[in-house]
């Protein structure tokens, strides 16, 4: 059993860091509105504010690996140029080009993708720093509470749509090449 180092820097983006962003989002929106609805008959711990702050910094983090990661590593190997006579299966946005039934995985995937997922670290760093500020005043501020929780629902979205077009279009054109990388070997 083996893959390619490009196939595993796609995995550790898509399923290592997205994936955790995705579910990491969804805890946070839970626990946002769970501690600061309107009639929340729980006092706001300090220890909830600094676990809460803790996991919101930590989400931007990840997010913005995430979106660094993908814009850094595996988008040039997709947007690579292939030579005259080369197999387009090493040349992801080549290979969907070339066939008119996969061309809109790159021209609405791929396009939207690479602009939509700036958004969701932009947005829950928004929301970190926000909540860093104001803590237990949000309970005051319903405004600014509901604004706090649209941003990382806006972000859990956007995260969410990226991830779906980038198992689409590695589904329909693997980033993949570079050395092999050997889990185990086969019995003889």
């Amino acid at each position: 059993m083996e893959f390619t180092t490009r196939g595993f820097w796609t995995m550790v983006h898509g399923m290592g860091f997205g994936a955790l962003y995705l579910l990491a989002c969804s805890f946070a929106i839970v626990e946002l509105y769970r501690r600061y609805r309107p009639r929340s008959l729980q006092s706001i711990s300090v220890a909830d504010e600094t676990f809460l702050g803790t996991w919101l910094v930590a989400m931007a983090v990840v997010a913005w690996i995430t979106v660094l990661t993908g814009a850094y590593i595996i988008y040039p190997w997709y947007r690579a140029v292939a030579p005259a006579s080369a197999a387009l299966a090493a040349f992801p946005q080549a290979l969907l080009k070339s066939n008119p039934k996969t061309i809109g995985w790159h021209t609405m995937g791929m396009e939207w993708k690479e602009h939509i997922a700036w958004f969701a670290p932009i947005s829950i760093t928004m929301a970190a720093a926000v909540f860093l500020r104001y803590r237990r005043s949000l309970t005051n501020h319903p405004q600014l509470r509901a604004a706090v929780l649209i941003f990382v629902m806006a972000s859990f979205a956007s995260a969410g749509i990226a991830g779906f077009f980038g198992a689409e279009l590695n589904k329909h054109a693997p980033v993949d090449g570079g050395s092999a990388i050997q889990l185990m070997r086969g019995g003889q």
